[in-house]
């Protein structure tokens, strides 16, 4: 989560929506960008816990941004197993990484394969099941605008407007992953629907 006292800003990074690159830009073009410190869930806390931790922050124009769940859950694994291979094939700083974050070390323990992620990893670890609109809602209130994924891109022209600066996105961490629909069993694929009912209503996510 990043904040700009000057623009009256607040970006809340929902994991796996592209929110690496969000940031990069951010720091570009918004000198004073800072994170947002004090926060449960920190570099990926919620609006309802930035506006309880600082109430301030409750006045600025405040975005974040979605992705299809299902395609998000096979993005997020991806991740995980390429943090694993890049540990295993030497790379200490890696591996010291995984040992320091609970969240990637136990998919790692307890998630051999990518059904048992969907499937095992959605009830063992409460980040996988939560939905993407509580991170952007707080009691009744939601943030001013919310962008998706899949039209990055042109969605964060809409940031810059806001801002004041022609965006030049560096999409370092928000590819598609190829196709993720190939990647699920029907059972897998109704864990998801259940799980993002609340997403699906909301920004129109289906599967195909």
């Amino acid at each position: 989560m990043m904040a700009s006292d000057e623009q009256r800003v607040l970006f809340v990074h929902v994991q796996k929506t592209g929110g690496q690159s969000v940031e990069h830009l951010l720091r570009r073009h918004v000198p004073d960008a800072r994170k947002v410190t004090g926060l449960q869930g920190a570099k990926h806390a919620t609006y309802a816990a930035a506006l309880r931790a600082h109430p301030e922050l409750a006045d600025y124009w405040s975005f974040g941004f979605v992705r299809n769940p299902w395609a998000r859950l096979w993005s997020w694994y991806q991740m995980i197993e390429r943090r694993r291979a890049t540990a295993e094939r030497g790379n200490e700083w890696v591996a010291q990484r995984i040992e320091r974050n609970d969240f990637w070390s136990g998919v790692l323990e307890h998630c051999p394969d990518f059904e048992s992620f969907v499937m095992d990893g959605t009830e063992r670890f409460d980040r996988l099941r939560r939905p993407q609109l509580d991170y952007l809602r707080a009691g009744d209130r939601q943030v001013d605008f919310i962008g998706r994924t899949e039209t990055l891109a042109a969605d964060i022209v809409t940031v810059g407007e806001r801002l004041g600066f022609d965006p030049e996105l560096d999409q370092r961490n928000a590819g598609d992953g190829g196709d993720y629909r190939r990647h699920f069993t029907p059972a897998m694929r109704q864990r998801v629907a259940d799980l993002f009912e609340t997403d699906l209503r909301a920004f129109g996510y289906a599967f195909d």
